[in-house]
């Protein structure tokens, strides 16, 4: 496996700007849930380090669950279209406050076919809450109601998000030279 500083075309997000914008999100989240009980919905496996920093901002009663979306065909870089669940709640959510944490949003059709099943088991409320957000790649309309950073449409990695399953542990986020990128067979 190549080093990442090979092909990193540059750092789009740093870890101390990504800690200090994941902060503010848990005051902000934690006013607009106060007096009420939350319960966090991570979407692995992207989610989980940007949930794992945020919870810990999070001053309201909180429970957590996790389901694993799959949408993408044999490279990462390249989604099928077609969305299918591959672990799904442990927990329901009938009358419960609901906030979905994601790493990025770009087409939408993830998102939105998620928001709709979830809406189907009928919680208090439903909302969104991602790290990253690709405007100009959005196909189907998705309501965001927390988002970390816009950003543009630009391939990303690190800081739970994957280049091929790997890199996800880097503390930043960084975007791929996909020129100098040579994933090996």
């Amino acid at each position: 496996m190549q080093d990442y500083r090979e092909f990193i075309d540059e750092i789009l997000v740093s870890s101390n700007t990504l800690n200090s914008r994941i902060a503010e999100l848990g005051v902000q989240i934690s006013n607009d849930y106060k007096g009420k009980k939350l319960h966090l919905i991570c979407i692995l496996r992207g989610g989980i380090l940007f949930l794992s920093d945020l919870i810990r901002h999070i001053t309201v009663p909180n429970t957590l669950d996790f389901m694993a979306i799959s949408s993408y065909g044999t490279s990462s870089r390249q989604t099928t279209g077609q969305v299918r669940i591959t672990l799904d709640l442990k927990d329901e959510i009938h009358d419960r406050h609901v906030l979905l944490v994601e790493d990025i949003v770009d087409s939408g059709y993830t998102i939105a076919s998620v928001l709709d099943l979830l809406k189907t088991r009928h919680p208090a409320s439903l909302r969104v809450c991602t790290l990253l957000d690709k405007p100009e790649r959005r196909e189907v309309g998705v309501p965001i109601d927390y988002c970390g950073f816009k950003i543009p449409n630009k391939f990303v990695f690190g800081y739970g998000l994957d280049l091929d399953e790997y890199y996800r542990n880097l503390p930043f986020i960084a975007t791929v030279n996909l020129k100098k990128y040579h994933p090996e067979g």
